[in-house]
């Protein structure tokens, strides 16, 4: 396994859980825990529980993704997200990600500590091929149909495994013509960014067709709108329904499973590979 990438899998050892990417908002409005780990302070200790259970992964992020939300100027996200990513470098053995678009904010997060980049808009800034391509973080690369303002209003798709898979294609092939290399690379297809639940539905049964491609895949269902509409339940109680997502995605070998609730989803894949590895 290369050093620093705890989401690769050794084809010759038989089921492997899929790593936990700790989610860590550093905003105000996101639309699960925006305000709650603002603060550098609360945020440092939200990042230690989630070390603590089992987090191999902390995800930083300083601008809310939700549908409708508004973009956020670079020296906002700036002083959101470095102040963190600081600490949680200085203080625990943990793979920092940060959560951006922004060439600039990948620049600071790689400078203070992070060592990859989970980029909603799949490096399609101006400048942010480039930029990973210097800095030499690994990326994921995640699918999007539209933009955070208006991703939700009327999705459509002729097939959606297939386009979001083309997508995916076209995007890693502009990673690698710029120099990113292929070990950098991950995919996400990019659960509820310009998705109905029928498209997300469609999505995570189809999830080996994306571990198919050759790349690590990250998954991110954790208290998605998908989950509120399949329980009717709030962002709180979806808990259970997205563990059950994860148990899915992990069924089908990927790689990453992004989500608020670190400690149950690490309990539940324990299960999983005692159960698998009998």
């Amino acid at each position: 396994m290369m050093a620093g990438a705890p989401w690769l899998h050794d084809p010759d050892s038989g089921f492997v859980a899929p790593r936990i990417m700790g989610v860590l908002n550093v905003t105000p409005d996101s639309f699960s825990d925006g305000g709650r780990f603002v603060a550098p302070e609360a945020a440092l200790v939200r990042a230690r529980e989630m070390v603590a259970e089992g987090a191999a992964i902390i995800d930083v992020g300083g601008e809310s993704s939700r549908p409708g939300s508004r973009p956020v100027l670079p020296e906002d996200e700036l002083d959101r997200v470095i102040p963190v990513i600081q600490a949680i470098a200085t203080e625990m053995p943990v793979m920092i990600s940060v959560d951006t678009s922004k060439p600039e904010v990948m620049r600071a997060a790689v400078a203070a500590g992070a060592t990859m980049i989970n980029d909603i808009r799949a490096l399609a800034a101006e400048g942010a091929v480039e930029t990973v391509a210097e800095l030499g973080a690994a990326v994921c690369l995640m699918h999007m149909q539209g933009a955070p303002q208006h991703m939700q209003r009327a999705p459509h798709y002729e097939d959606v495994v297939a386009e979001v898979g083309v997508f995916l294609e076209q995007r890693v092939a502009a990673c690698l013509k710029a120099g990113i290399p292929h070990h950098k690379l991950l995919i996400d297809p990019g659960f509820g960014f310009g998705k109905s639940l029928a498209h997300n539905l469609a999505l995570l049964a189809n999830l080996g067709q994306f571990v198919a491609m050759g790349l690590p895949v990250l998954v991110g269902i954790s208290r998605k709108s998908m989950l509120g509409t399949l329980t009717g339940r709030a962002e709180g109680g979806r808990v259970a329904a997205g563990i059950a997502a994860a148990m899915i995605a992990a069924d089908q070998g990927v790689h990453i499973i992004r989500t608020h609730d670190v400690a149950p989803t690490v309990d539940a894949l324990k299960v999983q590979t005692a159960v698998r590895g009998t």
